[in-house]
């Protein structure tokens, strides 16, 4: 199954205390934003952060970026009025809502639930504004499942790296990065739980962020193994981040040309004119229904990634 969507190769993280960084967000070749009222801002100043956030959303200049607002968890004072005074506010200016710290699909529920009040409340569309769930410990995995199946509205999982270590009393402080002591990678189980309930549900997968931010090649590292487990995006923390991951979730040119070249040639010989065969050979690649399959997936990461194809099929005789 292909997960539908829009693009989010690269999801940037702006703090919504800041007035600056909401400005220069902008301008970024980020697939999409994602405007904080959690972790990036102090308590104190989470009031006035939301102000920031609906002026940002209102004024535009977001060009095709997904506009998202974190808000705060659900165990916090501070998220029935994050989500009212931002999606009351921004209205039509957002996208999405992510909610972190995801424990259970009641969480969904009740933001699905308050979103449709708001949108009834306001003429708009019901159901327009989506949910990323993000999932920082280990309830929430465990529970993933049904968090992804959760509402209609749910458009992405996403892995919180830094939260889910210390909620499981993993030794390290380096977040997302491997740990010497262990013959492995240990986050693999985490990713593979998140990308199968993603799935099964049609969602996309997400995965965290990178802290060193001036590592970057660390930063390539740690993206290119959730990439090749078919991931589709990772947040950024820092403008310098954002171009590795939109070339680590973007196919290889190569791979982009032939996925396209694969899906023109089963199109082609399945066809009364090409012969209603069922399974050809592609230059020296035996083709089939499960090779279309597959072409497709990386077929779709190119398209959204803005890819042209440099090459063209034509039929053997």
């Amino acid at each position: 199954m292909v997960a539908a969507g829009r693009p989010r190769r690269s999801c940037l993280a702006v703090p919504g205390s800041s007035l600056k960084m909401l400005d220069k967000a902008r301008g970024l070749p980020a697939d999409q934003v994602f405007l904080d009222l959690e972790d990036a801002v102090a308590p104190l100043a989470k009031p006035a952060a939301r102000k920031n956030v609906v002026a940002a959303l209102k004024e535009g200049g977001w060009g095709g970026k997904t506009r998202v607002v974190r808000v705060n968890d659900l165990t916090t004072p501070w998220t029935y009025r994050d989500v009212v005074e931002v999606v009351e506010g921004a209205g039509a200016g957002l996208d999405c809502v992510m909610l972190p710290k995801v424990q259970s699909a009641s969480h969904v529920e009740w933001l699905d639930l308050t979103l449709t009040q708001i949108e009834k409340a306001l003429g708009l569309e019901v159901g327009r504004i989506g949910i990323e769930a993000q999932i920082e410990n280990a309830a929430g995995l465990v529970n993933v499942d049904a968090i992804a199946g959760a509402s209609p509205r749910v458009e992405t999982i996403i892995f919180g790296p830094a939260d889910f270590m210390a909620s499981i009393n993993m030794r390290s402080l380096a977040v997302g990065a491997l740990i010497p002591e262990y013959p492995g990678d240990p986050y693999h189980y985490i990713l593979m739980r998140l990308l199968m309930a993603a799935r099964m549900h049609d969602k996309q997968a997400i995965d965290g962020p990178f802290l060193q931010i001036r590592d970057v090649d660390g930063f390539r590292e740690v993206a290119r193994r959730s990439a090749a487990l078919g991931f589709d995006g990772k947040w950024v923390l820092h403008p310098g981040q954002i171009e590795a991951a939109n070339e680590v979730y973007s196919p290889a040119q190569e791979d982009y040309d032939h996925a396209e070249l694969i899906l023109d040639a089963y199109e082609h010989y399945t066809s009364e004119a090409g012969g209603r065969r069922g399974a050809v050979m592609l230059g020296d690649e035996m083709i089939g229904e499960a090779s279309r399959k597959m072409a497709l997936v990386i077929a779709a990461k190119g398209r959204a990634a803005g890819m042209r194809r440099t090459s063209t099929f034509s039929p053997e005789g």
